[in-house]
């Protein structure tokens, strides 16, 4: 392939990241290929969040995913549709939900653990461990930054 320049891209995170969450995204939907998590965004981090914390509220979720109140909506229906998981009137707040895990939900994300987890290290099989391990601290350290788990300096 003849090489082709990026331009002012060839410095910009964004252009990389952007890039290349469209080749993982595809990646991990091939290796999730025919379960209830694949294709689309979120259902992955629902269905764990969920099971690691039950009684997790919508909204809590729809932070950590980036989905505004309708999307994160649409997306709960089709898990419960699925089996996944359910919604219950939040105990301390019967003006809000509580999201739990089905059985079918924990089995699923006990499975989806270690096909996530070796995609990943497959797919970035080209970094070492340390720049593997550099590269989780900043983009985590920024992903919290952005879901607001961490204050924003520029304040």
């Amino acid at each position: 392939m003849t090489e082709i320049g990026l331009d002012v891209l060839e410095d910009t995170l964004s252009f990389y990241i952007r890039s290349l969450n469209m080749a993982v995204s595809r990646d991990l939907d091939q290796s999730l290929e025919g379960l209830d998590v694949a294709r689309g965004t979120g259902k992955i981090t629902t269905l764990l969040l969920v099971d690691r914390h039950p009684g997790i509220r919508p909204s809590v979720i729809a932070q950590m995913i980036l989905k505004d109140r309708s999307a994160m909506g649409r997306l709960l229906e089709q898990m419960e549709e699925h089996g996944l998981l359910t919604r219950e009137v939040s105990s301390d707040d019967n003006r809000a939900q509580a999201l739990y895990i089905t059985g079918k939900g924990r089995e699923l994300a006990d499975r989806i653990r270690p096909i996530i987890t070796r995609q990943s290290r497959d797919f970035f099989s080209d970094i070492t461990d340390e720049e593997h391990a550099m590269l989780i601290r900043v983009l985590g350290r920024t992903y919290r930054r952005v879901v607001g788990l961490e204050p924003n300096d520029e304040a």
